[in-house]
């Protein structure tokens, strides 16, 4: 194998492909890169078992061929490149990488053990690349991270015609963000449990093509792929059930609060400051205003006062600073409404916009018990 290839391109195809590649993989080989070089394409692909990764990029192919070498290796030397064309040559056991003045010489590692990629499923539809990135990282922060329950850890995606519901809970929130995106088949449905660190890496990495590819495996399979601008990607879903969301979800609210998004998160910044681990924030809806406050006793304290419109009855309630933060960053909108239906029970967090409540995206928000 011979190439020549812009060092940008190289560059951003390798970090993008051994982005995935285990720190402490269970064989050696699923450390490398496989690169292969066929016509005037060079493929970059990485597989942990878990989650595939492939970017193709232009190049002059010398010699066809392919070679796998050491992944995060290669990524910290292609950045670090001069910018001129790199020349990529296998010699016998090694590859050897001129750019300029610049030479490296990376050994191989045996490709015959390498495992094959699975196959990229057939296209389900397209959907905005920018959209898609964006509803992930909604409903991404409420997914669980921790590893003894698997099933919080993914995203539930929920595919029924030209939409696309998507959940994660980690038992304390929830975050369901409905969009639309244009399926090959009009009366496809599917349920699946997706690892939500690899769907949100994901969609972030392809934020810049026009469109996303979402290819959905036969039921059986437990796979789903996405594809973009030239790179396309693989992942295992997740075994288990995902809980019962929707009943979740309040269908009546006793009281409606409506508050300037961007001063509340101000304010919760602010108050949050003397806020120890697992000290809650107090918030009262009352009158025209919100008051939050933050510690007791002889510890700091905090207080402010944002203006607000409240409907229905007063209401004073708890919740964990961290996870309020980030359900109020997470909305569009400039105004964010909160519906209670009482202190113990969980608050829904919509934007509003043009006085109208906005319902496709919900955070759901779990109090935390009051004392003192």
């Amino acid at each position: 194998m011979k190439i020549r290839v812009e060092r940008d391109l190289l560059a951003d195809a390798v970090a993008w492909s051994a982005r995935t590649l285990p720190n402490r993989p269970s064989l050696p080989v699923l450390a490398g890169l496989v690169i292969t070089a066929t016509e005037s394409y060079v493929a970059l692909s990485g597989f942990d078992y878990e989650v595939s990764t492939r970017a193709s990029i232009e190049a002059h192919i010398e010699t066809e061929g392919s070679v796998l070498v050491s992944g995060r290796l290669l990524a910290d030397i292609a950045r670090s490149l001069p910018a001129q064309p790199v020349v990529m040559a296998a010699e016998g056991s090694r590859v050897v990488i001129t750019c300029g003045r610049s030479n490296f010489t990376l050994p191989t590692l045996p490709l015959n053990d390498y495992p094959s990629l699975p196959e990229m499923p057939q296209s389900s539809g397209t959907i905005d690349a920018s959209l898609f990135a964006h509803a992930v990282g909604q409903v991404a922060i409420a997914a669980g991270r921790d590893d003894t329950l698997p099933t919080l850890t993914g995203v539930r995606v929920e595919v029924d015609g030209s939409t696309i519901v998507l959940a994660a809970t980690d038992r304390y929130r929830l975050a369901v963000r409905e969009c639309e995106w244009s399926p090959s088949d009009a009366k496809v449905h599917a349920e699946l449990l997706v690892p939500a660190k690899t769907m949100s890496d994901t969609a972030k990495s392809l934020a810049s093509a026009d469109d996303v590819t979402i290819a959905l495996a036969p039921e059986g399979e437990r796979l789903m792929g996405f594809e973009g601008a030239d790179r396309r990607t693989t992942t295992r879903l997740l075994d288990g059930e995902f809980p019962k969301y929707r009943s979740l979800l309040p269908s009546e609210s006793s009281t409606h609060a409506r508050v300037d998004t961007a001063s509340l998160i101000e304010a919760v910044k602010r108050v949050a400051l003397v806020a120890e681990r697992n000290t809650p924030l107090r918030l009262t809806f009352s009158g025209a205003e919100v008051a939050l406050r933050a510690g007791n006793g002889e510890d700091a304290q905090a207080e402010e006062v944002v203006e607000a419109s409240i409907d229905g009855d007063d209401i004073e309630i708890a919740f964990n600073p961290g996870y309020l933060l980030d359900g109020l960053s997470s909305m569009d909108a400039a105004t964010a409404q909160f519906a209670f239906t009482q202190a113990t029970r969980p608050a829904v967090i919509t934007g509003m916009v043009d006085g109208t409540s906005v319902e496709d995206y919900r955070y759901l928000l779990m109090p935390v018990r009051l004392t003192g």
